[in-house]
């Protein structure tokens, strides 16, 4: 099974505070196991949140059964998500370019280093 990767940005509000509780959430053991179990059966095989003061970076790995709006659909029709949701929208903003309601923003790639490239 082929994967593909996938490079999203959001903002944290830029409150030191907030910060501190947000990466304790997503410190090892603490996500929730239902949103962990729901990434994986949308066909996320990885992802990885990277921070750089209050900008965040997700690279996610994806499977052939993944779609975004399939991952939509499942974070809808599913209570524990949804909560999840609520409460790290606390620590988020959109970014100024968002559309309304949208966190995560897909970024377009500009360049990939060419291995037989000098």
């Amino acid at each position: 099974m082929d994967t593909r990767r996938y490079c999203l940005t959001c903002d944290l509000k830029d409150d030191p505070q907030l910060i501190e509780e947000y990466k304790t959430y997503h410190k090892p053991g603490n996500v929730w196991p239902e949103i962990t179990q729901s990434i994986k059966a949308a066909g996320v095989e990885d992802m990885q949140i990277f921070l750089s003061a209050h900008r965040m970076f997700m690279i996610i790995e994806v499977n052939d059964s993944f779609s975004f709006e399939q991952k939509s659909r499942m974070d809808n029709e599913n209570q524990k998500v949804r909560e999840w949701e609520e409460i790290m929208w606390q620590f988020q903003q959109a970014l100024p370019w968002a559309r309304e309601g949208e966190k995560w923003i897909l970024m377009e790639q500009i360049f990939q280093l060419d291995a037989g490239e000098s």
